[in-house]
């Protein structure tokens, strides 16, 4: 029972913790004289993956190595086949020339990227599979060029085409305090959602690649998927299917690179079938936007993404 606490608890604590810190830092950053749109590229940004990062790197110090990279390719899968699938059933959702033919792309050059630098196995004829940290600073400069390349759009797009993120107003002294209590909260949620986790996997006789890209994955990915859903709600595509896209990229090249930095990952050869998994979802979704519907996620589509995430979790856990 405390394990279910700690892992329930942990969750919510990284959650709430994550909006502290980007409220606080978001409101530090216009005290600063920070544009809201370059906020909105980095401070917010940060925030929505916080959860993964603190569960990852609790992961890696831990050495529960299998826990940390199957919540990152857990998270990507759940991205694209459940939160853009429940997202398109509720509204179907328009998908950019940009996004269609460079944002997905990149995604999915994200996970291809990571699957040839994790399997040195079959690439070095190595007797087994790391992500060093040489690997990590790979991973990371590659999330150096994405982020240029999105700092290019972004000042070349026009502020009417620009989606404002509400900033709140604090005072200095409020903004500080939210970003300390934002970061100590997400410090002991990963620890504790770490421990509950991997003791439930223990108990269960379930591994930690399992409890990685089912539980702890869905529940790191609950901040992407309330932002989706709302964009959705809101027929807002442009924000649901961005949120998806640029969170998984960022999630392969900064989430994994920092980790693998801190502490290099063994990886199992099971995880590629997870892998395989990531990747199959990112050519899907690029081919959806050729089917059914013409630069469009439609609600047939949804459905189909949807059903097959459950039997995904389903074939995951029975396995």
């Amino acid at each position: 029972m405390i394990n279910i606490l700690y892992l329930i608890g942990g969750l919510a604590a990284i959650i709430i913790a994550a909006n502290y810190l980007v409220d606080g830092a978001s409101a530090l950053a216009k005290r600063l004289g920070v544009s809201d749109l370059i906020t909105g590229l980095t401070v917010v940004a940060f925030g929505t993956s916080a959860p993964e990062l603190t569960v990852n790197i609790f992961s890696a110090l831990d050495g529960s190595t299998d826990l940390a990279v199957g919540n990152i390719l857990g998270s990507n899968i759940v991205n694209i086949l459940f939160i853009l699938g429940v997202s398109a059933i509720i509204f179907p959702l328009s998908v950019k020339r940009s996004t269609k033919w460079k944002e997905i792309p990149f995604a999915l050059l994200a996970i291809i990227v990571f699957a040839v630098l994790a399997n040195d196995i079959f690439i070095d004829n190595t007797d087994k599979n790391v992500v060093t940290r040489v690997d990590g600073i790979v991973l990371l400069l590659f999330m150096v060029v994405f982020l240029v390349y999105t700092f290019n759009i972004a000042s070349s797009t026009k502020n009417n085409e620009i989606e404002d993120t509400p900033i709140k107003q604090m005072s200095l002294k409020k903004s500080l305090l939210f970003i300390l209590g934002g970061l100590v909260g997400l410090f002991f949620g990963g620890k504790y959602m770490v421990i509950g986790a991997v003791d439930i996997a223990e108990k269960l006789g379930m591994s930690q690649r399992v409890i990685g890209v089912t539980i702890v994955a869905i529940g790191t990915s609950l901040p992407e998927l309330a932002a989706s859903l709302v964009a959705a709600f809101k027929k807002k595509a442009d924000i649901a299917i961005g949120n998806v896209v640029g969170s998984n990229i960022f999630n392969v090249f900064f989430i994994l690179g920092t980790t693998a930095i801190i502490k290099p990952l063994p990886f199992d050869n099971a995880l590629n079938f997870d892998t395989m998994v990531t990747i199959f979802a990112s050519i899907l979704l690029f081919i959806t936007t050729m089917t059914i519907g013409i630069n469009k996620i439609t609600r047939t589509e949804g459905i189909i993404f949807v059903l097959i995430y459950i039997s995904y979790v389903t074939y995951s856990i029975s396995s």
